[in-house]
């Protein structure tokens, strides 16, 4: 296997051990623990990785890689109609979140008191809310948008609604299933945005 083989391997393995480590030891689990779980010295982590920071920013953009997202949101972005982009965008997003609601979880809750996991987590859903925004200005462009509603303040809202954070109460201490939640605030979010 060539060095550049093995470098990744090894980047790799390091992910999916910090990917299988924060749901159960959380956010806040150190750089120490990934090693050892991966089988790799904490320097090597450091080598691939240059920080905490660094690493946790690789593992949301792997989760993006492996659950294929962005790939879903552009082939959603192809549609159309600006409301045809939204719903399956919607789509798109909901069948996401359970995938990264484990670790999504952890960095919500450990964001307020670290910097390095802030940055990940802001990165992502700054990401996440510029589709939305873009959403919203084509739907106001269209005519689409209700009357009561600016551009910038249905970007809000849907990103807001849409988040894990709403997921995870409906689903969680509510007991919705994936597919009613995602259905249900499809339809709500179309329902109160759309002309």
């Amino acid at each position: 296997m060539s060095k550049n083989k093995k470098s990744a391997r090894t980047r790799e393995e390091i992910l999916d051990a910090a990917w299988a480590l924060i749901p159960r030891k959380g956010a806040d689990v150190s750089l120490a623990e990934i090693a050892k779980e991966a089988g790799v010295t904490r320097q090597s982590v450091y080598v691939h990785f240059g920080s905490r920071g660094g690493l946790l920013m690789a593992l949301v953009q792997r989760a993006d890689e492996r659950f294929a997202i962005w790939e879903a949101m552009e082939k959603a972005l192809g549609e159309a109609e600006t409301a045809a982009k939204l719903r399956a965008v919607l789509a798109a997003w909901f069948a996401f979140v359970p995938q990264i609601a484990p670790v999504a979880r952890e960095l919500i809750r450990l964001k307020p008191q670290d910097e390095a996991v802030a940055a990940a987590w802001n990165d992502r859903m700054d990401e996440l809310y510029g589709v939305f925004g873009d959403l919203a200005a084509g739907l106001a462009a269209e005519g689409r948008l209700a009357r009561s509603w600016q551009a910038d303040k249905a970007a809000d809202y849907l990103w807001a609604a849409s988040s894990v954070q709403v997921w995870d109460l409906l689903t969680g201490e509510r007991g919705w299933q994936g597919e009613e939640a995602a259905q249900r605030l499809t339809e709500a979010h179309l329902a109160v945005l759309l002309a």
